[in-house]
């Protein structure tokens, strides 16, 4: 908990669930990536939390943006960026909305097959385009799978006809998985996108740009390398595979610029227990997975959580949300200790919940209304 949110609390007591969001934090993070990856430009992932404050903020210090929706786009070039500096990432896009982004100056898009480059071609003639290759994620906590993106051969060949169709082969992306804690995983990535490089100059095409994604950390239970560790991976690698010819190099950070910046501020609802030689204890929060603890679906982030009676004794228990559906458990199996004597009214606080929260929450399940954001 930054002094900042801290303050904000005693000051303002904010009812809860909330999100308290802390800007000076997101400044420092984009200035630390841009330390140190200074040859990158930086797109934020703006899924990862679209507030206007933040886009104002990363636009105003020259921030690139990777959106992927239409509605995306409008908001943030509603919020201080220009088209030349948004990248349509999302490989899944309507053709009405590509046209839509075109029309309004976007001239960047991502891909990974045939269809949507038959929708490129039509709905955005010459523009950039670059093909998503698939990686495993390993060694991620949040690994992506094979949802997005294509094996390296079929890239090769969906390039060529992307020059063949009228538009800008421009280069290469991937992801190695959000939350990613193997740096090794980035000289695979890379060495691949190498020899996609290799092949396609082959064949008359020179790509200029590579897109290394995301996957930098935000700080939860579990050790993660830090951004600096991350930016050494990824300049090893490139070094290594494209040697003295670097291409251009665009870095798409969205859990690692906001995720320390925000904290939920949540309550305590209900301490029980099921049977009298139950000692399982449950305590049930005013926020769950339903309302924007989405990322602990199989315990998969796991969040540093602190509460208003801490530094007394503690004991194991299952932390749930207040919603009326079994699968709205945050953790069951995760060793979770908090305070004996924690009473609903109580309050609890999940750090580093900054990203993923507020855009991953329900819009009206029970009557719930979605997880409130406010700036400290």
């Amino acid at each position: 908990m930054t002094a900042r949110i801290r303050r904000y609390i005693a000051e303002k007591a904010p009812a809860t669930p909330c999100l308290i969001m802390d800007l000076d934090v997101v400044e420092q993070k984009y200035e630390e990536l841009r330390r140190a990856l200074p040859f990158a430009t930086i797109y934020y992932a703006m899924k990862a939390n679209p507030a206007p404050e933040i886009l104002q903020l990363l636009s105003g210090l020259g921030s690139s943006f990777d959106a992927a929706s239409i509605y995306e786009i409008r908001d943030v070039l509603m919020n201080g960026a220009s088209p030349e500096r948004v990248s349509f990432g999302n490989t899944i896009k309507k053709k009405a909305d590509i046209a839509a982004a075109y029309a309004l100056g976007v001239r960047l898009f991502a891909f990974d097959s045939e269809c949507e480059l038959d929708k490129l071609a039509e709905a955005a003639p010459g523009a950039r385009v670059f093909c998503r290759i698939v990686m495993t994620g390993e060694g991620s906590d949040w690994p992506l799978g094979r949802k997005f993106g294509c094996e390296a051969e079929m890239a090769r060949d969906l390039l060529i006809a992307a020059r063949d169709k009228g538009l800008e082969p421009y280069g290469v992306s991937f992801h190695v998985g959000s939350q990613q804690r193997d740096v090794g995983q980035w000289d695979l990535a890379v060495g691949r996108t190498a020899m996609l490089f290799t092949e396609l100059s082959e064949r008359g095409i020179n790509l200029r740009m590579v897109n290394v994604g995301g996957g930098f950390p935000a700080r939860y239970t579990t050790d993660a390398p830090e951004t600096e560790d991350h930016a050494e991976a990824i300049m090893a690698a490139l070094t290594k595979h494209f040697g003295n010819h670097l291409p251009e190099v665009v870095v798409e950070p969205g859990r690692s610029m906001v995720g320390d910046a925000g904290m939920i501020h949540s309550e305590v609802v209900l301490v029980s227990h099921k049977s009298y030689d139950d000692d399982e204890r449950w305590v049930y929060l005013d926020i769950g997975k339903f309302g924007g603890l989405a990322e602990t679906m199989d315990e998969a982030i796991k969040y540093r959580i602190s509460t208003s009676r801490d530094g007394g004794p503690t004991s194991r228990v299952i932390l749930a949300g207040p919603t009326c559906d079994e699968v709205d458990v945050m953790y069951r199996k995760t060793p979770y200790e908090l305070p004996v004597d924690l009473r609903p009214g109580d309050k609890v606080d999940f750090m580093s919940a900054g990203a993923y929260t507020s855009t991953y929450c329900s819009v009206g399940f029970n009557g719930l209304p979605p997880l409130r954001t406010v700036f400290a």
